[in-house]
């Protein structure tokens, strides 16, 4: 039997359903972005390069080809996946934070996290953003655009702008426990609290993200992004997403294995209502975001509040309805999955460039919306996974940039 069967066959179903749920979600982020360029509400032209706002950060190809399911697809993912990630950062976080102490948890962060972004952002996000200036219609030749992107108020990060809240999200918290010790235990205590009541979790959850979202999405509205250099951040959720992270490092201290995330717990039993409780709450988000779009002049006050307090639950039910479906079908072994994990952090630093690219290659293809999005998500999952994987045997490439899992307390990045 190999080491890894016996690692396996050792570790607790939850710890692995953690795991399994590590590969599920990068393959989540590698299919939303490569269906982007297919949906419905899309202008018939590309954003241009170089006028504000500059939205082909966001969509940064744009084909004729359209699907509205897509546009189903990626709102319910924009609505809870990347909270989802800083829940799932601040499970581990907590362990590791304690066993390494301040000024190693940093220096490792700072490797495991800043260097790779740096990296990412100065090399990687200029050769993705050269596809996206040639479908503008302008000069082919690098100079040139070379020219145009110098002339960018800000430096585009990409999909990094995760990366770089989540290293200020850990700098916080390893500065609390540095400067205030006792201030980060009882952070801790307070975030356990939930215990294994899943409707206790919910309920404390929603409360906090409602007076954490609510008032940046009034202030700045729910979809304003500001960017300073190579830093990008939407405006509104910052706050929330800092919401999930506490809770992650509660619930992380807690102890994944036991209580509401056990195998056979509360939440995995209640799989089916949350997926119920996720989609009606998802329906009623984008109902009310119809509305507002829909008023006339701006929208009421009311209705504002109703529409930000409808993210924060569809948000919440989704995130918990993902965690007790995974828990309670995903806690085997599965060797495709396991790969997909081990190398799903390089696969989040490369991925956009394969997506982008591969995108811009299919925009003269006769294709359905629905086939494009399926070539582009098969053949960045490929690439980025190939040449992760390749690059993890290269000795240049063991360092930071391809960052390794070895101890399970540096899971979740």
């Amino acid at each position: 039997m190999s080491a890894r069967s016996l690692e396996n066959r050792r570790t607790p179903s939850a710890s692995l359903a953690i795991d399994n749920l590590r590969a599920i979600v990068i393959l989540l982020v590698l299919a939303f972005h490569s269906v982007l360029a297919y949906l419905n509400f899309l202008p018939t032209t590309p954003y241009p390069f170089d006028l504000p706002p500059y939205l082909w950060r966001a969509v940064p190809i744009i084909d004729s080809k359209r699907w509205f399911g897509f546009d189903l697809f990626c709102a319910w993912q924009d609505i809870f996946l990347i909270s989802l990630f800083f829940f799932l950062s601040g499970l581990f976080v907590w362990p590791s934070l304690r066993r390494k102490g301040v000024l190693r948890f940093l220096h490792d962060r700072f490797v495991r996290i800043g260097l790779p972004c740096v990296l990412v952002v100065a090399f990687l996000m200029p050769l993705a953003s050269y596809a996206t200036y040639l479908q503008t219609g302008g000069d082919p030749g690098l100079a040139d655009f070379w020219r145009h992107w110098r002339a960018l108020p800000f430096w585009p990060c990409g999909p990094m702008w995760f990366l770089w809240l989540l290293l200020a999200a850990d700098c916080a918290l390893a500065g609390l426990r540095l400067f205030a010790p006792h201030s980060a235990d009882a952070v801790v205590r307070l975030s356990s609290w939930a215990g294994d009541n899943p409707i206790r979790l919910f309920a404390s959850l929603s409360i906090a993200s409602a007076l954490a979202y609510v008032p940046m999405a009034l202030a700045f509205t729910p979809s304003a992004w500001a960017s300073y250099g190579p830093f990008s951040f939407q405006l509104s959720r910052p706050l929330h997403y800092a919401v999930y992270f506490v809770a992650g490092i509660g619930v992380g201290a807690h102890g994944i294995e036991r209580g509401m995330f056990a195998p056979s717990g509360r939440l995995a039993r209640s799989w089916a209502l949350w997926l119920t409780a996720a989609l009606t709450l998802f329906s009623v988000w984008i109902g009310l975001s119809a509305l507002v779009m829909a008023a006339s002049g701006a929208p009421s006050l009311e209705l504002q509040i109703l529409d930000d307090l409808s993210f924060v639950v569809a948000c919440l039910s989704s995130c918990i309805c993902v965690l007790a479906v995974v828990l309670r079908f995903a806690g085997k072994a599965s060797a495709a999955l396991d790969s997909i994990r081990t190398n799903a952090y390089g696969m989040y630093l490369v991925h956009y460039l394969f997506v982008v690219w591969l995108q811009y290659v299919l925009l003269g293809a006769e294709l359905p919306a629905l086939i494009k999005g399926a070539l582009v998500f098969c053949g960045t999952l490929a690439l980025s996974w190939g040449a992760v994987a390749t690059a993890r045997h290269l000795r240049w490439a063991a360092g930071p940039m391809i960052a390794v899992d070895r101890v399970r307390d540096s899971r979740a990045a």
